[in-house]
């Protein structure tokens, strides 16, 4: 057997969308199962995020703390954004998620991994990305608004993150699987084992 996520779509026999907002919406899909039922499935539809594993030359990633009003958090997060273009290169999106959020730039990037954070709920998938050889960003700094204005920045060793997150009292998606893919990388097969940072991404293609 091959432990491989495999491409497969079910027939759909009607669709409508009950809410649309700013970046997301709902959409209720009439789905026919293996049994010949037709069942009703409810799920966001999000354009896909990517998300920066930013590790300084000291072994440190960088963190930043921000609320998260729907489950009435501050959460430790790591820099992260929507793709808000149709079509948008990743990479281009993660390198300018980096310089807003954090106001740094890498020279080395490479995929760390690929996710669906929330797959029985959201189409949502997230390109999480290994930044290294860390460098202060030049220009002016990315003028924030909203809940990034009360944001922390921080740069916290892995071993203590993959504690955190270990212990229950880190619970973000993307810095809990990126520190412990990062972790596990690194006992492993070693950073030059992954994939390039501008490797296909069937789940959100990109034209350049």
């Amino acid at each position: 057997m091959t432990i491989e996520d495999a491409p497969e779509e079910w027939r759909v026999t009607a669709t409508t969308v009950p809410f649309r907002g700013n970046k997301t919406s709902v959409r209720t899909d009439d789905v026919v199962m293996p049994d010949g039922a037709t069942v009703s499935r409810d799920y966001q539809v999000h354009p896909g995020s990517v998300a920066i594993l930013a590790l300084d030359d000291d072994g440190r990633v960088v963190v930043l703390r921000q609320y998260r009003h729907p489950v009435r958090h501050k959460l430790w997060e790591i820099p992260a954004g929507l793709l808000d273009v149709p079509g948008e290169n990743p990479l281009h999106a993660a390198q300018r998620e980096l310089y807003e959020e954090a106001y740094v730039k890498a020279g080395d990037w490479r995929v760390l991994t690929d996710v669906y954070p929330s797959p029985g709920g959201s189409d949502e998938a997230v390109r999480i990305f290994l930044a290294r050889d860390l460098s202060e960003a030049g220009g002016a700094r990315f003028e924030v608004a909203e809940e990034e204005a009360d944001m922390e920045l921080a740069r916290v060793e892995l071993a203590d993150l993959v504690r955190g997150v270990i212990r229950g009292e880190l619970h973000n998606t993307c810095l809990a699987v990126g520190v412990l893919a990062l972790s596990a990388v690194l006992a492993g097969d070693g950073v030059e084992a992954l994939r390039p940072a501008e490797s296909p991404w069937p789940a959100r293609p990109f034209t350049s």
